[in-house]
């Protein structure tokens, strides 16, 4: 058993607690800390009193100030809406095609939308809608489920692989997971990927898949790969890839068939802020 001895160099009591031969000493603690302590504990009483602070059976102490954070957000989301006004009744009322039609409306709109989507969407697609690997690019002309406003509008609103009854959705299979393909035929469909997207390409490889691909894929993205946006198909002749395009990540896809989710944001926007998004995307991101 451990006991209270005093260090004789020190001078001091130890505390009786003893490791590997080392011996803890039972200081002081330093005055300063102390201070420090009884400060936030006196901090913290005058908190409770004067804030809301502890909660009860069927609530929680107001507070001596009536400090209510909810009650903050609610005025200021009153003071926004009387700000917007008469534009923001507008463009309520007003369909896509008039929000693009007036100037001073798509304006407004594309101000809405760019907070709204630097505040929810950059996080995924980048600041400015750039993408990066696995998260679509919205400022070119690649668009996988169609770039007119009404179809970015209705993406906006019910997502893709979302769990909105009408979400947008496709699926690519996992050819190699599924062993619904052997290896070397998903090395030579690679290839035949790779000759689509008009780069050099084994010859051999390319014609032993050619079979295949009509098989497997060209339902959806086409005989020559162009692509199906009523099925979210991408085109596979261009040089924009969703997932890579190096050969390692064209037979990663075919391999493993990767899809991602897009949340439907039609419950979480009101219907004014979903149009002044789309419009947003649209005007700014390459909307066709």
């Amino acid at each position: 058993m451990s006991k209270r001895e005093t260090d004789e160099v020190t001078g001091v009591e130890t505390t009786g607690h003893e490791w590997d031969g080392i011996r803890e000493l039972d200081n002081p603690l330093p005055r300063w800390w102390l201070y420090v302590f009884y400060a936030g504990i006196a901090v913290a009483a005058v908190y409770w009193v004067l804030m809301p602070a502890w909660p009860g059976v069927s609530g929680y102490t107001k507070g001596m100030l009536g400090q209510s954070d909810r009650a903050d957000v609610v005025r200021e989301l009153q003071g926004l809406k009387q700000l917007r006004g008469a534009q923001a009744a507008k463009l309520q009322k007003a369909s896509l095609e008039e929000i693009e039609a007036d100037p001073e409306l798509q304006a407004y709109a594309q101000a809405i939308g760019q907070s709204v989507f630097g505040d929810n969407c950059a996080t995924c697609h980048g600041t400015g809608g750039v993408g990066t690997k696995g998260y679509a690019n919205l400022r070119d002309d690649v668009w996988l489920w169609g770039g007119s406003l009404s179809d970015i509008h209705r993406t906006i609103e019910v997502g893709i692989r979302s769990d909105h009854p009408q979400t947008r959705f496709s699926q690519m299979p996992a050819f190699g997971r599924d062993q619904m393909l052997t290896s070397a035929q998903i090395s030579d469909l690679t290839e035949y990927v790779v000759m689509l997207s008009r780069r050099k390409a084994d010859a051999a490889a390319v014609a032993r898949a050619a079979p295949t691909y009509a098989e497997q894929c060209a339902a959806c993205h086409g005989v020559e790969g162009l692509g199906d946006q009523t099925k979210g198909a991408p085109n596979l002749t261009d040089q924009e890839w969703l997932y890579g395009s190096s050969r390692d990540d064209i037979r990663g896809q075919i391999w493993a068939g990767k899809g991602g989710v897009m949340p439907s944001w039609k419950t979480r926007f009101d219907p004014e802020t979903l149009k002044a998004l789309a419009v947003y995307i649209h005007a700014n991101a390459g909307g066709q």
